[in-house]
C-alpha cells in the first residue's frame, strides 16, 4: 500500500508519486503549500455539509442520507486529480467528488429529498449524476470512454484534448456482476477509464474480509488491468496515484484500477445501525487515522498552517452548514408536470400525451377543489 503521509503528518518520500505531485501542473505542481491549505478547506467543508445533512434527515428534511465521513481524502484527493475534461461517473457517497467538480452540496441534498433528478447538467460539469444500483454505474462508464476512442480524444499527445473516464464505486459494489462486466470490456478494448474503489472497509454490515481474501487491488490483474493500492486516508497518495492512472488512461495504455483504503466513520446510511455488527475499538482505531487531521499535521510541520486559517476553515464550514439547513427547509416542492420535461434530450410524442394525459388527470383534483370551496361559502352564508 502506498502512503506518503503517515497519520502524525510525516511525509515519506516516493519517486513516482512526488514526480507528478511536485511537477509542472499548473502553478508549481499539485502539492504546493497553497493547493495543500485548498485540500485541507475542501475535506473540512464536505465534512461540515455531510453533518449537516445527517441532521436535515433526522429532522425529516431528507428522506435518506449516505454519509461518507471519513472518506473526505478519498474523495477530493480523486476529484483535484482529474482534469477539467475528464468523465467522472460517481455512486451515491461521493459528496467530495462533487465539491471537488464544482458541484454545490445543496444539489445533493435535493437528491436525496426527492425533489430533484440530479441538479445538475452532466455535460456542463464533466460528472454524471449520482447512481444508486451497485455497480450499475461501471459498465456505463466503460460505454462512455469507448466513445471518447472513437472521437478521437485519446492518445493524441495533446493534454488539452485527450480525456479519460474516472468510475467510482465502493468495496461492496467491486464484487457485483457489472463490475466484472465493465473489466471485461475495458481490457478488451483498452478503454481510457480508471476503475476507482474507496474500500471504507464495510458493505453495509458485511466486512472486507468476507468479500474477498486478497487485497480488492488483485481483483482486476486477471483481466490483465494494472491495479494499485494507496491509503485512502492521506490525500497526497490519492491525488498521485489516480492523477498517474488517469494520464495513462488519456495516452490510450488502457483502463486501471486504483483501490483507496479508507473508513466509514458514519453507519452505511441514515437508515442504518452500524453498532449492530461494528465494533467500537475498530472506530476508535480509525479515528486516529483521520484524514483531515492527517493532512493538519502535516501542514504544521510545514510551517504552512495556523490557528487564524483553521478557524476561517471552520467559520466558512459552518456558514455552509446553515446555508444548507435554511435552503433545505425553505424549499417548496416542485411542480409535478416538470418530470416530463428531461425524460429524454429531445421532445417525444409519448411523453407529450403522457403529459397531457396527466394534466387532465390533475384538472379533476383542481375541480373537487373548487366544489369544495364552494361548499364552504355556502356553508358560511347560511
Amino acid at each position: 500500500m502506498v502512503q506518503l503521509l503517515a497519520a502524525d503528518g510525516t511525509r515519506t518520500p516516493h519517486a513516482e508519486f512526488d514526480a507528478v505531485l511536485d511537477g509542472p501542473d499548473g502553478a508549481g505542481g499539485l502539492a504546493t503549500p497553497e493547493r495543500l491549505r485548498g485540500y485541507y478547506r475542501d475535506m473540512v467543508m464536505i465534512r461540515a455539509a455531510d453533518v449537516e445533512a445527517t441532521s436535515l434527515q433526522r429532522q425529516g428534511q431528507l428522506g435518506l442520507w449516505a454519509s461518507a465521513l471519513g472518506q473526505e481524502a478519498a474523495q477530493i484527493g480523486a476529484g483535484h486529480a482529474s482534469r477539467e475534461q475528464d468523465y467522472l461517473v460517481p455512486t451515491y457517497r461521493e459528496h467530495g467528488i462533487a465539491w471537488a467538480r464544482g458541484i454545490e452540496p445543496w444539489r445533493l441534498l435535493e437528491s436525496f429529498r426527492g425533489v430533484s433528478h440530479g441538479g445538475w447538467d452532466p455535460n456542463e460539469l464533466r460528472t454524471h449524476p449520482y447512481m444508486i444500483v451497485l455497480g450499475s454505474q461501471a459498465p456505463h462508464a466503460v460505454g462512455y470512454a469507448m466513445g471518447l476512442q472513437r472521437d478521437g480524444v485519446v492518445g493524441t499527445g495533446q493534454p488539452e484534448t485527450d480525456t479519460a473516464v474516472l468510475a467510482l464505486f465502493g468495496d461492496g459494489a467491486s464484487s457485483e456482476g457489472e463490475v466484472s462486466e465493465a473489466f471485461t470490456f475495458a481490457a478488451s478494448f483498452q478503454a481510457p477509464v480508471v476503475f476507482y474503489t474507496q474500500n471504507n472497509q464495510w458493505a453495509i454490515s458485511v466486512p472486507t474480509s468476507v468479500q474477498s481474501r486478497v487485497p480488492l487491488a488483485q481483483r482486476s490483474r486477471g483481466w490483465g488491468i494494472p491495479s494499485v493500492r494507496v491509503d485512502g486516508n492521506d490525500v497526497l497518495a490519492v491525488l498521485g496515484a489516480v492523477r498517474i492512472a488517469l494520464d495513462s488512461a488519456r495516452a490510450g495504455k488502457g483502463p486501471v484500477f486504483v483501490e483507496a483504503l479508507t473508513y466509514r466513520m458514519a453507519a452505511h446510511t441514515t437508515s442504518d445501525d452500524a453498532s449492530r455488527y461494528r465494533p467500537s475499538s475498530e472506530e476508535e482505531e480509525w479515528a486516529q487515522k483521520d484524514p483531515i487531521l492527517r493532512l493538519r499535521r502535516h501542514l504544521e510541520q510545514l510551517g504552512e498552517i495556523d490557528e487564524a486559517y483553521i478557524a476561517r476553515c471552520d467559520e466558512e464550514a459552518h456558514d455552509l452548514a446553515m446555508q444548507l439547513h435554511h435552503h433545505i427547509h425553505g424549499m417548496e416542492d416542485p411542480d409535478p408536470v416538470g418530470m416530463f420535461t428531461h425524460a429524454y434530450a429531445e421532445p417525444h410524442p409519448i411523453v407529450e400525451v403522457e403529459r397531457e394525459q396527466y394534466l387532465e388527470y390533475m384538472a379533476q383534483f383542481e375541480n373537487d377543489d373548487d366544489i369544495d370551496k364552494s361548499a364552504e361559502q355556502k356553508g358560511e352564508r347560511a
